[in-house]
């Protein structure tokens, strides 16, 4: 019998409602008042989820002070209520500040849950695949303009242009009318800097200057293109044959007017072989 009475009373203590400083997760935004009960002689904390950058408290009968992310409240008299403001970076949080009363219905502390981070992916953008339809229809033809190069020597010469994606690709074909076989080598393409010619460049656009034509062309100099992809000859091209071949190259920033673009074969060997391209 006297075990059942011990039995009994556990189970009406533990089925009172717990009477003890209470501890809260703040899931509120600027648009919200938070109450909070405090007790003399004791602390509530706010712990934030970012450093404080001000406090304002609307009666010094609270002493409150902070320290990086944490809030320390605490009332040094009874019957006074007042509000209070906390700024992080996440905004402006509001509190209403209720009379020191008793201990076990104080608010210990409150916690401002920490926002998940955010998941971030790498997106990867898939080149725009090009249609044959487009290549067809933005493909140029490049028109020889002036007398065709001399036979019994090498010679390059540029066939189609097709422009993608800020890139100008150049299809062209080499031909060995020499008696020596030849080996091609990686293109070389640059950019004549104020280009002069005796007639309007305009004029000639998609043109490839002839070596006589070429010549009389007038420049400041000559600026490297960076080169994004070549597909030169593997073989070497025996006397009387031809190979073809594509070089694309980034198109210049910001350019006005005619462009004047030289495509350089340094491996010949009676010298250097070009094609010389006005856009």
């Amino acid at each position: 019998m006297k075990r059942f009475w011990i039995s009994c009373f556990v189970l009406v203590v533990a089925a009172l409602p717990a009477r003890t400083q209470k501890l809260q997760v703040q899931d509120s935004g600027r648009e919200q008042i938070v109450h909070i009960r405090t007790a003399l002689d004791h602390l509530t904390v706010l712990e934030m989820n970012g450093p404080v950058s001000a406090v304002a408290v609307g009666s010094p009968v609270f002493k409150v002070e902070w320290r990086e992310n944490k809030v320390f409240i605490k009332p040094t008299e009874e019957n006074v209520a007042t509000n209070l403001f906390v700024w992080t970076a996440s905004g402006r949080f509001n509190y209403e500040l209720e009379p020191a009363g008793s201990v076990p219905e104080m608010v210990f502390a409150i916690d401002q849950p920490v926002p998940p981070p955010v998941e971030t992916s790498m997106v990867r953008i898939a080149p725009k695949q090009i249609s044959p339809e487009e290549v067809l229809i933005g493909t140029k033809t490049v028109r020889l303009y002036g007398s065709a190069p001399d036979k019994k020597r090498v010679a390059v010469y540029l066939n189609d242009l097709f422009q993608h994606d800020g890139q100008l690709f150049i299809h062209y074909t080499i031909r060995n009318d020499s008696k020596k076989t030849y080996t091609p080598g990686t293109p070389q393409v640059s950019a004549l800097t104020s280009p002069r010619y005796r007639d309007s460049l305009y004029a000639l656009s998609n043109c490839q200057l002839s070596p006589s034509e070429a010549s009389r062309l007038r420049s400041n100099g000559e600026v490297p293109v960076e080169a994004a992809r070549t597909e030169t000859p593997s073989t070497r091209i025996e006397p009387g044959k031809e190979a073809t071949g594509i070089v694309a190259v980034k198109l210049p920033q910001g350019r006005s007017g005619p462009t004047v673009l030289r495509v350089t074969f340094l491996a010949a060997s009676s010298g250097p072989i070009s094609a010389t391209l006005v856009m």
